[in-house]
């Protein structure tokens, strides 16, 4: 029996679709499908995967020579030396494989939201990210990293925390988002050391509409230095209700909660 009989059978065996049993590998769908019919065969890391999936050994999945023993009552007839020989081979093989490709640990969970899983975490020492090497769920945790809530060097969410990160709300080293805070800011809404936005608050902020920091650049500007079409320069202090009022008069348009966060920052200017 070949691999591509084998394995379709085991994956009836076990009650499980395609789709399933590509959930638990972390592989596409297709691949599986790929795999049944005999177009292509799975990388070593997924052959021993699947052997602890179903409890055969990789000789088994790979010989077209070996059938499946049977075992009367249920009882298998397995000496305690071929079972470490067994075992043996396994980590060698595992071993081998890290050395040659790198360890990645993955847990996805089998819950699911939306389609996704609840949980997602992977991490490796890849690069560049790839479908394999890529957290992905409502909760991503990893290298790279995408889903509702995403923490990763690289991470894209609707809440995002990472290196680099991108979401609605995204908190990072550099951070790209409708709220961006981080060293490099870009966003609607962007804090940070540089932050670049249509309202911006940092140390150097430039805004498309108002700015304030120690240096700004905005039609409306608060800061030490500022220039604009409307300027309020912090000179030997303001205080919060200086800077709200100022930007009331001139941009009477702010969102109330990013007006007092921008009236607080303008007041601590240093």
């Amino acid at each position: 029996m070949e691999f591509s009989e084998k394995l379709m059978n085991l994956r009836r065996r076990e009650g499980l679709s395609q789709e399933q049993l590509a959930d638990r590998l972390g592989v596409t769908r297709q691949s599986v499908s790929k795999w049944e019919s005999g177009t292509a065969m799975p990388e070593l890391v997924k052959l021993i995967s699947l052997s602890e999936l179903f409890g055969v050994s990789v000789d088994y999945l790979v010989k077209d020579r070996l059938e499946e023993p049977e075992f009367p009552s249920g009882v298998e007839e397995v000496s305690s030396h071929q079972a470490d020989r067994l075992e043996r081979k396994v980590d060698q093989l595992t071993l081998d494989y890290r050395r040659s490709f790198g360890n990645v640990f993955r847990y996805t969970s089998r819950a699911r939201l939306f389609g996704l899983p609840l949980v997602s975490v992977c991490f490796g020492h890849d690069r560049h990210p790839t479908r394999n090497n890529t957290a992905v769920g409502i909760v991503a945790v990893g290298n790279f990293s995408v889903g509702v809530f995403s923490v990763g060097l690289i991470s894209l969410g609707v809440v995002s925390l990472g290196i680099i990160a991108f979401g609605l709300l995204a908190l990072g080293g550099v951070a790209l988002g409708v709220g961006a805070v981080g060293l490099t800011a870009l966003g609607y809404a962007a804090l940070g050391i540089s932050a670049v936005g249509v309202c911006a608050g940092g140390v150097a902020a430039t805004g498309a509409r108002v700015a304030v920091g120690v240096t700004a650049a905005a039609p409306v500007a608060v800061g030490r230095e500022a220039s604009g079409i409307h300027v309020l320069l912090w000179g030997s202090g303001l205080s919060r209700e200086e800077v709200e009022a100022f930007l009331t008069v001139h941009d009477s348009g702010l969102w109330p909660p990013l007006m007092r966060l921008l009236s607080t920052l303008g007041a601590h200017i240093q």
